[in-house]
């Protein structure tokens, strides 16, 4: 998905800030499901972020046009795990691994069908 760094996106320095490579990657990852007409839940359910881990590289600046890419890492009943890989041109400014935790609307853990196990995995070959 490409996404243009705007002001907004920004520090004082025409830096993106820092939580604006999270908001990519999850516009990334919705944009997948919007792609299929889908959105991102399940049978009322929806998914959290459970954990992540970030690598920032070099900065993304005001201007730059940037490419996020999403990998599907593992599924599992109830999560998932991605890469999401943040590029300007073949320089990779940030990385991020999430897994992602589904939730029914109680807040309750969830588990994902087969059927929808294999729903993530089409989507995010």
């Amino acid at each position: 998905m490409k996404i243009r760094v705007y002001y907004e996106d920004t520090d004082a320095g025409g830096v993106v800030y820092h939580s604006n490579y999270l908001n990519f990657c999850e516009r990334a990852r919705s944009e997948i499901f919007f792609k299929e007409q889908l959105l991102p839940e399940f049978g009322g359910g929806f998914f959290v972020v459970k954990s992540l881990s970030a690598d920032f590289k070099a900065p993304a600046k005001l201007g730059d046009e940037l490419v996020v890419k999403s990998e599907l890492e593992r599924i599992k009943r109830a999560s998932f795990s991605m890469r999401h890989s943040i590029y300007r041109g073949d320089e990779v400014l940030f990385t991020m691994s999430v897994k992602l935790g589904y939730i029914k609307a109680d807040g309750s853990i969830g588990i994902l069908s087969e059927s929808e196990r294999q729903l993530l995995a089409e989507l995010f070959q």
